[in-house]
């Protein structure tokens, strides 16, 4: 029986030579002087070889324990060499569904249906508050606590609305692993209740006539640059989104007809949407496009015209003319056309709910074009244009709830 010593002293000679211990166990000595052990064994009638390691790495005893556990497969009708193997590719699998490369899979995949703010967004919250802790980890190894710990992190830092946004995303990320085949189940589900509750609050928007119409004399008052003087102009006029409106290409704007057609891509809810533009909005949109129309974008970056404005110049021009973030918003446009025009100027609702560009379907639960109700929704652009302008000259305020014929 080989010993320790013989093995220590196992001299390399001009061809390789065995040096055998039992029960197929082996050391292989090699002409370079590398010493390997090896256990030879039959499975299924064929003679087969299994690498246990090479000494001194391996000492005799985890030679002779790693033989015997092969043996027991034997023993069990398992062929050790392809254990081994399945046990390397499944390592291989998981090292390749981890969370990050399926998170990543997941973002590319539905990355075209999403704007561009939003897109970022997520794969940002990802790739800051998930990815340095839980990315590396088999996906269908993550638990709930691993996961959770990450989310106390964004807790802490007082950001709760983040912490259950990414929560969110990493749900959908772990359901598509399941769709795919790369874990068994939705362990953020487990998560439920685990954040402190979010304090639901809307966005700020100035709704009474009279402070409208305040708001409008600020605004043509304001002594900033003209590119954000012309944004905040039109925008009670137009009842986009903040990031609609300061990403406006030249090349979605028709004067003439007075029609701005935005494609679908750059849409919330990823349908083409079609503005129709008051006389009011067509004059502000003439003064700027002597300033910027051989550029790409209505309101250029204030550094370059090859990007649009940041989604914060008009927040800052809000808070310059005094107006705080509890009291106004860049969203707050939209809900304060919403809520004059079905309250005060009795418009039909769903013809605001097309032009805020929500989803507003048909009696079959179909989506509607964006062409339609379009005779009505100019005549209701122009109305909405001309109040408001009665109401930054005063000549009209109509108390909220007052109806109009």
């Amino acid at each position: 029986m080989l010993s320790d010593i013989e093995t220590r002293n196992a001299k390399p000679q001009a061809k390789p030579y065995k040096l055998s211990y039992e029960r197929g166990l082996y050391l292989l000595v090699k002409p370079s002087g590398g010493k390997l052990w090896r256990f030879d064994y039959r499975h299924e009638g064929k003679r087969k070889t299994l690498a246990l390691g090479g000494y001194p790495d391996t000492k005799l005893k985890d030679a002779r324990e790693r033989r015997d556990v092969a043996r027991k497969q034997l023993a069990d009708g398992i062929d050790p060499s392809e254990n081994r193997k399945a046990q390397k590719q499944a390592r291989e699998n998981l090292n390749a569904n981890s969370f990050e490369v399926v998170a990543r899979e997941w973002f590319g995949k539905f990355q075209p249906t999403w704007t561009e703010g939003h897109s970022s967004k997520i794969i940002s919250r990802l790739e800051r508050d998930i990815f340095p802790w839980v990315g590396s980890r088999p996906i269908a190894e993550v638990k709930a606590p691993e996961l959770l710990k990450c989310l106390r992190r964004v807790e802490n830092r007082g950001a709760l609305e983040t912490a259950h946004r990414a929560l969110q995303n990493c749900g959908q990320v772990l359901r598509y692993a399941i769709a795919t085949g790369r874990a068994e189940r939705d362990i953020s589900a487990d998560l439920r209740g685990a954040l402190a509750p979010v304090r639901q609050s809307h966005h700020a928007a100035i709704t009474d006539p009279q402070a409208i119409g305040a708001l409008l004399r600020a605004i043509d008052g304001y002594n900033g640059s003209l590119v954000t003087k012309c944004a905040l102009r039109l925008a009670p006029l137009v009842f986009l989104r903040p990031g609609e409106l300061r990403q406006a290409e030249w090349s979605e704007i028709d004067l003439d007809k007075a029609e701005w057609n935005i494609a679908a891509e750059r849409m919330k809810m990823r349908e083409p949407h079609l503005v129709p533009l008051s006389s009011q909005a067509v004059e502000i949109l003439r003064e700027v496009h002597a300033l910027t129309g051989q550029s790409r974008y209505v309101f250029p970056g204030a550094r370059t015209n090859g990007r649009p404005m940041s989604d914060n110049a008009i927040l800052a021009a809000l808070r310059r003319m005094g107006y705080a973030k509890e009291e106004m918003s860049g969203h707050g446009f939209r809900a304060m056309a919403r809520t004059i025009l079905d309250e005060v100027l009795g418009v039909r609702p769903d013809y605001i709910e097309h032009q805020l560009a929500h989803a507003v379907r048909d009696p079959n639960g179909r989506a509607y074009n964006r062409t339609a109700h379009l005779v009505e929704r100019r005549k209701m652009m122009q109305q909405w244009a001309d109040y408001l302008d009665k109401l930054k000259t005063g000549a009209e305020v109509i108390p909220l709830h007052g109806h109009v014929a």
